[in-house]
């Protein structure tokens, strides 16, 4: 029996050509984590590949999956998963894409930051030592990178890589956040979760990671997702002087 504190949530779409590499990787690492994939319905057969692995006896009590009827929004298959975590008493919760532009490597050292260190969320940064992307676009770097200077100038909250989608987030995290009222679904939602915790008091740590750009499949990058981004951070400001956000439990 793999038993875990700990999982770590993949959402998919169109991720054949990784998903059974991504999910072997991270259950080749000495620490055990059990796995978490939300399929929005992808044409390709990546959710099928998911259950045959499921099957199989060295998955069969540590990988799981949901398999959404759509593409409904990164931050809602995130939601779903946080829920379904909490459901299901994990301890530690992880966001990690499905393309390997996250190293697997790096699990435990995110886990070790709020397991050993006392943070209450651990945030593979790109940008905390520099700049570490590998293999993308100038232009996207630059987009990316001055994308989270913006939110530090105009919210004041001084994380360096607040759109990563590599954390590690403590279960008393999003239990305390009111996850049905986050509202972002593309990339402001990585901004509104790290604010929103940062808001309410707890402890982030930047963890610095190096970030790979795809080798295989299609990136789901968009205008839009940075659009949302963009105009929801003057909203997030607004929200950190009117509303009343949740207290910590002591």
């Amino acid at each position: 029996m793999h038993a875990s504190d700990s999982i770590v949530i993949i959402p998919t779409y169109n991720e054949k050509e990784n998903i059974e590499k991504i999910i072997r990787a991270i259950s080749s690492l000495d620490k055990c984590f059990h796995i978490l994939v939300i399929d929005d319905g992808s044409p390709d057969g990546t959710a099928s590949i998911v259950k045959t692995l499921s099957t199989q006896p060295e998955f069969s009590d540590r990988l799981f999956l949901i398999v959404r009827s759509s593409k409904l929004g990164l931050g809602t298959a995130y939601i779903t998963g946080f829920k379904w975590a909490l459901e299901h008493d994990y301890e530690y919760i992880f966001e990690m894409d499905a393309d390997f532009s996250h190293d697997p490597n790096d699990l435990p050292r995110l886990y070790s930051a709020c397991a050993d260190e006392g943070y209450d969320v651990a945030i593979g940064s790109r940008y905390v030592s520099g700049v570490n992307v590998v293999n993308w676009p100038i232009g996207r770097v630059l987009m990316s990178y001055f994308a989270s200077k913006y939110v530090r100038v105009v919210t004041g909250f001084q994380v360096h890589d607040t759109t990563a989608g590599f954390v590690c987030y403590r279960r008393r995290v999003l239990e305390t956040i009111e996850l049905d009222k986050i509202r972002f679904k593309g990339y402001g939602f990585q901004i509104e979760m790290k604010y929103t915790a940062f808001k309410i008091g707890f402890k982030i740590k930047e963890v610095p990671v190096v970030f790979v750009n795809r080798r295989e499949g299609t990136s789901k990058m968009s205008g839009d997702i940075f659009g949302e981004a963009f105009f929801g951070v003057m909203r997030l400001r607004w929200d950190g002087w009117t509303r009343r956000y949740p207290q910590i439990e002591k």
